[in-house]
């Protein structure tokens, strides 16, 4: 103990007495281990925001709108719309054997909402029974849209968090009714929060049976079908696998409407599956490439360090050479570079994992939760081992080669040398 004690003190005194040399090479080192992880941590915030926000509409969810097509099968002199129609997603449901779920639902922004103390703007939703299945719709209070409610064409509604509040301030919404465009509808279920921050828009939202809103409520237009919907939106059978499901609804829907189904441009999709992909192949190959020039800048500190430990064996050759002349071992003065060179590489990383954390800490309470498709970063546990990993390879690479130079050194020619 005595002995590992000397050595430890004699590697201290070595460091403090080059105290600038070696403050500015474990800033290096710690400035790139930082760096590293901040960089890493920001591109999974992106990552993890992209995915929170799509989770947010629902998972593995294919949108679908009306498009354009040939006015005439098999030309291209000139185009119409097409409307998607409920009578397609039943088609969908019946012969789309690689969809688990679809749902079709119609959108309007222009019914006017009141109940006996407020009045309210927001989207209404003429949505199927099945709708908080594909779409991510959690109920607070009461239940959603039932069968016999679209059976019967029902006038009954679902609140959205927003919706509540503006129509019931501070009141109790179950139960209560709610005109639209001065009809009556009963309130049977209050929607939870979705999303974070300030964006409304999924809250303010109310919902009523698909058949109740064709009935009263049908979207207007020349020459569209009486059944026509807004969207219609499915859910692949293989969780994450699109490609078998998209080809049988294309396939389905073309032969619908009279048009080729190779035909890309007929088509008005957003595939959130396809997106979350992507978006996880940039940020995949923007973790490889951080993380290798994290190494490389680890590697370039190795060497600086290296560099500062064989210049600090030419400085002590004399040093080294007494001391070899007085009984020190080979083993004691390797030691002591080593650990030297160690300590540099050790603290100096430590230091950048620490700042880096403690930045993400800082962020993380100044951001807080956000609806920009960005999370706080934080730290990530894969980037932290590859750093401790770098780390401890650079340490033993930057304090072991100088330390055999010194341990090599004759005590006779060490001490000839001026």
């Amino acid at each position: 103990m005595h002995t590992i004690a000397d050595i430890f003190g004699q590697v201290f005194r070595a460091i403090w007495a080059n105290k600038l040399r070696s403050f500015l090479t474990m800033f290096g080192i710690a400035w790139g281990v930082g760096s590293m992880l901040l960089l890493v941590s920001v591109g999974e915030g992106f990552r993890s925001g992209q995915r929170r926000s799509l989770a947010t509409l629902g998972n593995d969810l294919i949108m679908m709108w009306g498009g354009t097509i040939p006015a005439i099968a098999n030309q291209h002199t000139g185009m119409r719309p097409y409307n998607l129609t409920l009578s397609d997603a039943q088609a969908l449901r019946a012969q789309a054997t690689e969809v688990r779920s679809v749902t079709a639902f119609i959108n309007r922004d222009d019914i006017k909402q009141q109940s006996l103390y407020e009045s309210a703007g927001g989207h209404g939703i003429g949505a199927e029974p099945n709708y908080s299945g594909v779409r991510f719709l959690p109920i607070k209070d009461g239940r959603f849209i039932s069968d016999a409610d679209m059976r019967d064409r029902r006038r009954v509604i679902v609140l959205g968090e927003k919706s509540a509040k503006l129509l019931f301030p501070g009141r109790p919404a179950m139960g209560e009714t709610v005109l639209l465009n001065g009809s009556r509808f009963q309130v049977i279920g209050l929607a939870a929060k979705s999303g974070r921050g300030n964006n409304d828009n999924e809250n303010q939202k109310i919902y009523i049976p698909l058949s109740t809103m064709l009935e009263m409520f049908p979207l207007k237009g020349e020459n569209i079908p009486a059944d026509s919907v807004t969207s219609i939106q499915y859910q692949p059978r293989v969780r994450g696998d699109n490609v078998e499901a998209t080809r049988q609804v294309r396939r389905i829907i073309a032969q619908r409407h009279g048009f080729d189904p190779n035909s890309q441009d007929a088509f008005n999709e957003w595939d959130t599956i396809k997106s979350e992909q992507m978006v996880g192949k940039i940020w995949t190959a923007m973790d490889v490439f951080l993380g290798g020039v994290g190494i490389v800048t680890l590697a370039l500190g190795a060497v600086g360090i290296i560099n500062i430990m064989l210049v600090s064996v030419t400085e002590r050759t004399r040093e080294i050479g007494l001391r070899k002349a007085l009984g020190a071992t080979s083993r004691s003065i390797l030691m002591q570079f080593f650990l030297e060179g160690l300590l540099l590489t050790g603290v100096s990383g430590l230091v950048g994992i620490g700042g880096a954390a403690l930045l993400m800490f800082i962020l993380q309470s100044a951001i807080g939760d956000t609806d920009i498709g960005f999370d706080p970063p934080r730290l990530v546990p894969w980037s932290a081992a590859l750093a401790i990993i770098s780390l401890s390879a650079s340490g033993i690479v930057a304090g072991l080669y100088p330390a055999s130079k010194a341990a090599a050194l004759e005590p006779v020619e060490a001490l000839r040398r001026e």
